[in-house]
């Protein structure tokens, strides 16, 4: 299983970001999908989840500007990031719980991460 997130780059305080994260390989099905996000000497921590049947949770910092969506017949997970500030930097990780074809137990993936930086 593998988890490719796409969408970061450098946007201006104030501006807008699409992240996306498309999950494949051997899946039967996918429970909660979610972004979390790394500051330069920080550590990593939850920016908003979501679940199969599309209940959200946001992290304080986020609520308002950012909106976590999926679409369960691609595996994919999106994050629309409005209103961006400087402090929106980071490197943002997916991840997943996905359960193997007959399986029923979830195994926890992570993405590679995509760099997000806020500046003028």
């Amino acid at each position: 299983v593998q988890l490719q997130a796409s969408g970061g780059g450098l946007v201006q305080p104030g501006g807008s970001l699409r992240l996306s994260c498309a999950a494949s390989g051997n899946i039967g099905s996918i429970n909660a999908m979610g972004w979390y996000r790394q500051a330069p000497g920080k550590q990593r921590e939850l920016v908003a989840t979501v679940t199969r049947g599309g209940y959200t949770n946001y992290a304080d910092p986020v609520k308002g500007r950012f909106t976590i969506s999926r679409d369960n017949a691609k595996n994919t997970v999106y994050l629309q990031m409005n209103s961006l500030k400087p402090e929106d930097t980071a490197v943002y990780y997916c991840n997943a719980d996905i359960i193997p074809p007959y399986a029923l137990a979830y195994n926890h993936y992570w993405g590679q991460g995509t760099l997000v930086t806020v500046s003028s």
